[in-house]
């Protein structure tokens, strides 16, 4: 099918390649280090990536890095040679590429000034941004315009929810999201502690449960009174997990229980940049809601 447009993003939509494939994305991928190998984050190409992943971050910290300016400007300028560019970049509350994204824009407006290139920060990550970047290819694929649909995204960004929960607090204490004396505490005691993205698209934990069971209940709490429609919500809710399969599939049946109207409950695995800041044992929901704040949920 030929678009009017091409609808692009990065790598942690944290959909699978073949999805992002079958939606007709155009995709810029990022890359890790472990050691001193560098590796692309996969989208699921290889089957055996992400496992090996898991198994290598066990004894080493991985490293991530910005897409830089350079790899920006490659990547548009093949885009723009083909038609006009709608970039929904990966949110800035977790990474601060998506100012090298408007870098490179801007150096190639004079070299294509027939082209439209728009670069829009998404304030989503992982498979919440992987439910926007859906929300742009329906609205495209039914007609409209690059205009058009990159207005939908600004006015919807804030109203995608990142509910998330972890059963492992050794990453995040890695990466400086908890103490060290709050994690041991936390394994010991079975804490979970319970998490959402803001307006700006940062991390807040906003509170803690004990035990699997008490942290899908209280993520499917806040997703009843933030989701369109509270029980009756009826648009795409997507799940993702770190290596932690079993969880994803409970919190699934719990949503399928107690929001029946909720479609395509789709299951991903977080990809390797995500997960190389949340380790295994995350669990996240995804689904439109009112508008995200910077307080902590009610």
């Amino acid at each position: 099918m030929q678009h009017p447009f091409i609808l692009s993003c990065g790598s942690t939509i944290d959909v699978p390649y073949s999805y992002a494939q079958a939606r007709d994305l155009s995709v810029i991928f990022y890359t890790y280090r472990i050691g001193e190998q560098e590796y692309v984050d996969d989208m699921g190409r290889d089957p055996e990536a992400l496992p090996r992943f898991y198994e290598l971050i066990k004894e080493h910290m991985p490293q991530t890095s910005q897409i830089n300016v350079y790899a920006y400007n490659e990547y548009f300028d093949k885009l723009l040679q083909q038609g006009d560019v709608l970039h929904i970049a990966f949110g800035s509350g977790m990474s601060s590429s998506v100012q090298n994204a408007m870098l490179a824009a801007d150096s190639l407006r004079e070299k294509y000034p027939d082209r439209k290139l728009v670069v829009i920060d998404s304030l989503c990550s992982s498979s919440g941004y992987g439910l926007l970047v859906d929300g742009a290819a329906d609205l495209r694929d039914a007609g409209k315009s690059l205009d058009e649909v990159a207005q939908w995204v600004l006015e919807n960004r804030n109203r995608v929810h990142h509910q998330f929960y972890s059963t492992d607090l050794k990453y995040f204490r890695r990466g400086g999201r908890v103490s060290g004396p709050a994690a041991a505490i936390g394994a010991i005691l079975n804490i979970c502690p319970i998490m959402r993205l803001n307006d700006e698209g940062r991390i807040i934990a906003y509170d803690k449960v004990r035990g699997r069971q008490n942290a899908i209940r209280r993520t499917l709490d806040t997703m009843e009174k933030h989701a369109q429609g509270g029980k009756d919500y009826d648009q795409k809710c997507w799940i993702c997990h770190s290596n932690s399969l079993a969880d994803a599939e409970a919190t699934q049946a719990a949503i399928r229980e107690r929001f029946p109207k909720a479609k395509e409950l789709r299951i991903c695995d977080i990809g390797t940049i995500i997960g190389s800041h949340a380790g295994p044992g995350t669990v996240a929901v995804f689904f439109f809601g009112d508008e995200r704040t910077a307080e902590n949920p009610k």
